[in-house]
């Protein structure tokens, strides 16, 4: 049984609470979708913990911006929010990301961070049989942050959710099982607490950069969906 993990973002308790539950769900095997930096206080850890569990890591976007050295295009925050998963982040574990691709393929099914027209950075709200390119049975991708499990004709897509910032109203941190055939959406509590006051510890003051984890929003407040759409119009 594999664990299918996204968008850990520094997340520690939450990722902590989501591995404790795959393994009493009999997990043996991780696949992480990307972005286990940026937003939280402790990306170092989220690094170390998957490693240790050997997991398969596919590299996000925001595990891009720190790679690269370069900060968010679309956020100043996301790119202020950087500045402190520079000093925390290791040497060695920027190389680790560096060597990540954000795409993965194994049997019937195909991993990605985005989406298949760009694995690291494309935004899937809007899912249709003909984003699903390939010739795999089952598809997973994260980078929303809102879980997903839709069957499209021949074609199976999850989007496993977002363990460190749920983003779909939930704010359970998510995850989805995977035994080969058969894919089930999870969810479990976690200490949010714990997570703001890593934040205040890292010097961060600002309630709004933690506030949304209570609701399952992003920053600001704003709760996503994602569309399903089952066949795509024709002329």
């Amino acid at each position: 049984m594999i664990a299918v993990i996204s968008d850990v973002h520094g997340n520690f308790p939450a990722l902590r609470a989501v591995l404790a539950e795959a393994d009493r769900l009999g997990c043996t095997r991780v696949i992480s979708l990307g972005d286990v930096t940026g937003y939280y206080a402790e990306p170092e850890k989220c690094i170390d913990l998957l490693t240790q569990y050997g997991a398969v890591q596919l590299l996000g976007n925001h595990d891009g911006y720190l790679v690269d050295g370069t900060g968010c295009p679309r956020s100043r925050l996301v790119s202020s929010l950087l500045e402190h998963q520079t000093r925390v982040v290791r040497r060695d574990q920027i190389e680790l990301l560096a060597g990540l691709t954000s795409q993965y393929e194994e049997g019937d099914a195909c991993f990605v961070h985005g989406g298949w027209e760009d694995p690291r950075d494309q935004y899937l709200y809007r899912v249709s049989p003909d984003k699903l390119t390939g010739p795999w049975r089952y598809y997973f991708s994260g980078h929303t942050h809102v879980q997903v499990l839709a069957s499209l004709g021949a074609k199976t897509y999850c989007n496993p959710g977002s363990v460190g910032q749920p983003r779909d109203g939930d704010p359970r941190a998510a995850f989805a099982l995977f035994d080969g055939r058969r894919i089930t959406l999870q969810r479990v509590s976690y200490d949010i607490d714990e997570t703001a006051a890593a934040m205040r510890r890292a010097g961060y003051d600002e309630p709004r950069l933690w506030e949304n984890l209570y609701i399952g929003a992003q920053i600001g407040g704003r709760i996503d969906k994602v569309e399903i759409i089952e066949r795509e119009h024709t002329k």
